[in-house]
């Protein structure tokens, strides 16, 4: 190595015949401070000494922080191999499943099918937003719904596969919010027609495809063992601003249904007599109203315990 020192510029070397072989190529790394050169042994076990010759080089001076005595180095050694037999009697004890491939495919396929009709509905919103213009808001129920439906119902298998342990989501999120959407798209939006042409749909459906376009395929790429980083960012970072706006939105869509229901009477449950009351349905709007943003605080606070475990900083383990 070329190096300046007390005398100037100079060529540094040194060789060392080892007592036994070890590897071909050492590995080098420079710091500000020094030259660190890494040797490894080609068998692990004890030396007597380092060099051939008995008498150690004057110019080599042992490193305490790293040096092993005899003793130190067989325990080492003992701990890893205690470590390599437990890890195998773990695995073995662990039933090996024989519908794993089977699963995986299956997760791979259903995200798959989730983010390609979320992508449709998104792709199809924003072009007819940049052709219509606003005029696209009022008919996006009748351009959309059909492809809305079928995610929203195939949606419930998220339910199912947690229910059954496929995946290990907790169950309650899902719950509050795949039911939360499909009551908003079966009954506030699809049993009357009044709130089809309003422009709060477009802003629900918009919110709801932009969040799907990269949970599903973050899902996807896990299941293969593959993790894309900018895409992980995403996956816990874009329901920030985008969840909120679209509990907002499913908000804004209840309060203007509540007026409708009030006049038509759907769905409101009259009782027999001689109570002769009757359970108006835009009353249990206004509940459901209550109940709505308690379950964005409910999946907000989900999310934000993943963002952390998934993009805050890592914790090290202490030896």
């Amino acid at each position: 190595a070329q190096g300046h020192g007390a005398k100037g510029d100079n060529i540094y070397e040194f060789q060392i015949e080892f007592l036994e072989p070890v590897e071909p190529k050492p590995v080098c790394r420079v710091t500000q401070r020094q030259l660190n050169i890494t040797v490894q042994k080609k068998e692990s076990n004890w030396w007597e000494r380092l060099t051939k010759q008995e008498k150690r080089p004057l110019f080599l001076a042992p490193d305490f922080d790293r040096w092993l005595d005899e003793s130190d180095a067989e325990m080492e050694l003992k701990e890893k191999e205690e470590e390599k037999i437990n890890k195998m009697k773990i695995e073995s004890r662990v039933p090996k499943d024989p519908f794993k491939h089977l699963k995986k495919g299956y997760l791979i396929m259903y995200n798959l099918v989730q983010f390609l009709g979320f992508s449709w509905i998104f792709v199809n919103m924003t072009v007819r937003l940049f052709i219509l213009g606003k005029d696209s808001f009022y008919d996006t129920f009748h351009t959309i719904a059909d492809m809305m439906y079928f995610c929203q119902t195939l949606a419930l298998m998220e339910i199912v596969n947690s229910l059954i342990g496929l995946v290990r989501s907790p169950l309650i999120p899902a719950v509050v919010q795949i039911f939360g959407r499909n009551f908003i798209l079966f009954v506030v939006l699809g049993s009357v027609e009044e709130m089809q042409s309003k422009a709060v749909v477009f802003f629900v459906f918009y919110f709801w495809s932009i969040i799907e376009l990269f949970r599903y395929p973050y899902y996807m790429l896990s299941c293969i063992g593959i993790e894309w980083k900018p895409l992980t960012w995403l996956r816990y970072t874009a329901w920030i601003p985008l969840y909120p706006l679209g509990g907002l939105a499913e908000a804004v869509c209840i309060v203007q249904s509540i007026p409708i229901f009030s006049e038509t009477g759907k769905f409101s449950l009259g009782l027999p007599n001689p109570l002769n009351v009757t359970i108006q349905f835009s009353f249990l709007l206004q509940i459901y109203l209550i109940a709505l943003f308690l379950g964005v605080f409910v999946n907000f606070r989900h999310l934000y315990k993943q963002r952390k475990q998934h993009l805050g900083p890592k914790k090290r383990k202490m030896k």
